[in-house]
């Protein structure tokens, strides 16, 4: 009888076993329609890469990492005619708007606003990913009262804003499509010759974390400064 119980619960157990493993196989294979990928190594079909994207910037910086992230064998290059691709930053602009202002003219709220804008070709000008403009916006509440902290949580704000739109350049890099493209470039338009502020980009990186003048409507000499 003992050994009875004990076959029934092993055998109760096996099932249990087997449809879970059922449900995650769906689960993955239903993920895997839509589209959706686990972050991890995700190789690039080149293992060269010229960006004028500044080095020394925190953006610059944050772009270089999280692709080397993503494909450990891609390594940047400080020319360009020794690059298999080439990422081209072709506009990065930071703003601050008000959009919501109380009865007696103060500021109750900020939009800011990243909008960055890029292309990637081969080594022969193929454009293998065409000019691509990511946006990304926020609202944060605002308090003159309160001028250096809420300093900080903008720039806080905009440095996370920053690694939102990395992720992003990098899903679009790492994309099928721009794999399959740059395989078979053939039938790919060539680039446009770019201004050579594109090609060799001055060091004009603003850092997120705004001044006390640079936000509007702040009080001269109230600032951290």
């Amino acid at each position: 009888m003992h050994s009875q119980h004990t076959a029934y619960r092993t055998a109760a157990t096996l099932s249990r076993h087997w449809v879970r493993g059922l449900a995650c196989l769906t689960l993955f294979a239903v993920l895997g329609a839509c589209g959706f990928h686990l972050k991890g190594v995700t190789p690039l079909p080149f293992d060269t890469l010229y960006t004028n994207i500044p080095e020394n910037s925190t953006f610059g910086a944050q772009i270089r990492r999280a692709i080397r992230a993503a494909s450990p064998n891609t390594r940047f290059v400080s020319e360009p005619g020794e690059a298999r691709a080439r990422l081209t930053q072709l506009a990065n602009n930071q703003s601050m708007r008000e959009v919501s202002i109380n009865p007696q003219g103060q500021v109750e709220e900020y939009e800011l606003n990243l909008t960055f804008v890029f292309q990637l070709t081969d080594d022969k000008g193929h454009l293998v990913l065409p000019p691509t403009t990511l946006e990304t916006i926020r609202e944060i509440p605002y308090d003159s009262g309160a001028l250096q902290a809420k300093q900080g949580e903008i720039g806080t704000l905009y440095i996370e804003m920053q690694q939102s739109l990395v992720d992003r350049i990098v899903r679009r890099l790492t994309a099928p499509e721009v794999s399959k493209a740059f395989n078979n470039p053939e039938d790919l338009p060539i680039a446009e010759p770019t201004a050579p502020a594109a090609r060799t980009p001055p060091n004009t990186y603003q850092s997120p974390i705004p001044t006390p003048l640079s936000i509007p409507g702040a009080a001269p000499g109230t600032g951290m400064y």
